[in-house]
């Protein structure tokens, strides 16, 4: 019996205090718009709210949506800029206004809000506000908003249009909740203005909507500039491939624009002076390509330091096909340190070793030969800016690029995921852009200007040499030239050109079963499909690595998060509240 009035009393205790917190509330007698629009189709809001408090407060929100959905999945910006905050007799009241997520929120700070009833008037201008068509336009407006926690005892609009609209406008009203078709509220046309009333109180979350039918011709629709600067205000993520492309264009033409090197690409009959095939095959293309290794191999042999040797593997059912390498003399000084790297990598301690014994050991000499052959370009001054440094500065360009958008969202100036369709339509061209310009980002000095054009100029000579030329050329000219060719990529061409003109096969290569009796008369091409498919196997074998290591393959590494979201994407519902 004690424990049960101890446990009465102690709930009487809870319910005395909590009966204060009970009698505090508040509600909106009268919800009144006064509303002119101009000939641009801007409108000019006065709002005139009035708020009866029971209990003590400190002042009133209130919440209007700036972000709607646009056609074809773009964003529609509703341009609001706050005049004036003030109370009935026109005293200014101090407010906040921030933004939160797709919605204007003032926070109004009203006086004396207790047990009492106040108003507060609230002006703001809002250029956009008319939504024009084909054949008409339209003022639709949501006079209240519809996330009032309270109940509005009464609402009404006057809305006032150019005079030149008299007699031809139509009018109709919506009341209730979001999405409600009910019209519980009067709507009078008079000349040129519309009076709008409710007739019956709102309910929670239910307000005042009002829809005015407009001629064409009776108001005069903004410049398209206008039009297109209200759209990248609501699209902000469409500005990304213009900002991308001033951004890389600048870097580009400070940094990356190759000089002229005073002279044009000619028929070249032999390479520039010291540079090897893959030097030079990387010099055109601002990278190490995979051909430039393989060729190097091949220029090794034709230099007499190694010797290739087609041999088979027999199996069962079938036969498998691998290369015998023999080291006819070692590195030397003579060597590009990229050749050497190859040669001293290829053979393990030993004078012979085949290209199946290289599978996952010959990957981690990729990266050193790649950055060798990098390294030589540069040490011969052939760039100003070398395609590593061009690499980096087209990232420090896409931070640029995206620097200014990601600090505008986190400071909430804009909402780039109002409008995610026109940001992934323009963040995916500002990537094109940004990869376009990335590409050409090296920049070549005059020396090395004029070497890209020699080496252009012997590429030409190798694509359309004629048999009359070549007759006239040293007997070791095709084999010389051959890895230049296959750097090059016109290996094709200049085997084609030496078919009945070269009848001896290069001594550095001998094919399986060697070139015995029996075997066919030497044919250049098939000579160098021979070198294409040992290319092939020799790129699969160098490129190989065993699955736990972390090493990787050389011709790329490493890499970054590019990755991110964006704060601030909630949505609510217009209306306000008390606080």
């Amino acid at each position: 019996m004690r424990l049960r009035t101890r446990v009465f009393t102690a709930f009487l205790f809870v319910l005395l205090l909590t009966l204060p917190a009970f009698a505090r509330n508040w509600r909106i007698a009268d919800f009144h718009s006064t509303i002119t629009v101009d000939q641009t189709g801007g409108a000019f809001v006065i709002e005139r709210i009035t708020v009866v408090f029971s209990g003590q407060y400190n002042g009133i929100y209130r919440t209007i949506p700036v972000e709607y959905p646009g056609p074809n999945g773009t964003n529609y910006h509703l341009i609001l800029n706050v005049v004036s905050v003030a109370d009935d007799a026109g005293q200014s009241l101090k407010y906040e206004s921030t933004r939160t997520g797709a919605y204007r929120k003032l926070k109004i700070y009203v006086p004396g809000a207790e047990d009492t009833t106040k108003t507060v008037v609230i002006s703001y201008s809002v250029p956009n506000a008319t939504r024009f068509f084909d054949d008409h336009d339209e003022f639709y407006w949501n006079v209240t908003g519809n996330d009032w926690p309270v109940p509005i005892d009464h609402a009404a609009a006057l809305v006032q249009f150019p005079a030149n609209t008299a007699g031809s406008l139509r009018a109709q009203a919506f009341t209730g909740v979001y999405g409600s078709q009910e019209g519980e509220a009067t709507s009078n046309v008079d000349g040129n203005r519309v009076e709008f009333e409710t007739t019956n109180p709102l309910p929670m979350r239910g307000g005042l909507t009002i829809d005015v039918y407009i001629p064409p011709g009776g108001i005069t629709q903004p410049s398209s500039l206008t039009r297109a600067g209200w759209f990248l205000r609501g699209n902000p993520g469409i500005l990304i491939p213009v900002w991308a492309f001033i951004v890389m264009f600048v870097m580009w033409y400070t940094l990356g624009r190759d000089p002229d090197p005073g002279v044009s690409v000619a028929p070249m009959y032999e390479p520039p002076k010291g540079m090897t095939p893959a030097e030079s095959g990387a010099l055109i293309g601002d990278t190490v390509h995979p051909r430039d290794i393989t060729a190097t191999l091949v220029d090794l042999a034709v230099k007499g330091y190694i010797k290739i040797h087609e041999t088979q593997d027999q199996g069962i059912l079938f036969h498998h096909k691998d290369y015998n390498f023999e080291r006819l003399k070692n590195a030397d000084s003579s060597l590009a340190s990229h050749e050497q790297v190859m040669m001293n990598n290829l053979f393990d301690g030993g004078d012979q070793t085949t290209l199946s014994h290289l599978k996952n050991r010959f990957y981690t000499a990729i990266p050193v030969m790649t950055q060798d052959i990098k390294a030589e370009l540069k040490n011969k001054n052939m760039y100003l800016v070398d395609p590593d440094s061009a690499h980096a500065y087209t990232f420090v360009g896409a931070l640029i690029i995206a620097a200014p958008f990601a600090l505008m969202q986190w400071l909430s100036a804009v909402n780039l995921l109002d409008s995610p369709a026109t940001l992934f339509l323009g963040a995916a061209i500002g990537v094109a852009i940004i990869f376009l310009f990335g590409r050409v980002m090296s920049a070549k000095s005059v020396l090395g200007g004029r070497t890209a054009v020699q080496v252009l100029g012997f590429q030409e000579f190798m694509n359309r040499v004629d048999a009359d030329r070549l007759k006239r050329m040293p007997p070791d000219t095709f084999e010389k030239y051959l890895p230049y060719a296959m750097a090059l990529g016109v290996e094709h061409q200049w085997a084609k050109a030496f078919a009945g003109i070269m009848q001896t096969p290069p001594s550095w290569y001998v094919p399986y079963g060697g070139y015995g009796p029996g075997y066919p008369m030497f044919n250049p091409i098939l000579f160098t499909n021979n070198m294409g498919m040992m290319s092939s196997a020799a790129h699969d074998v160098f490129v190989s690595a065993p699955r736990a290591s972390s090493t990787g393959s050389g011709f790329g590494g490493g890499g970054f998060s590019s990755g991110g979201g964006f704060s601030g994407g909630g949505f609510g519902g217009g209306g306000g509240g008390a606080f």
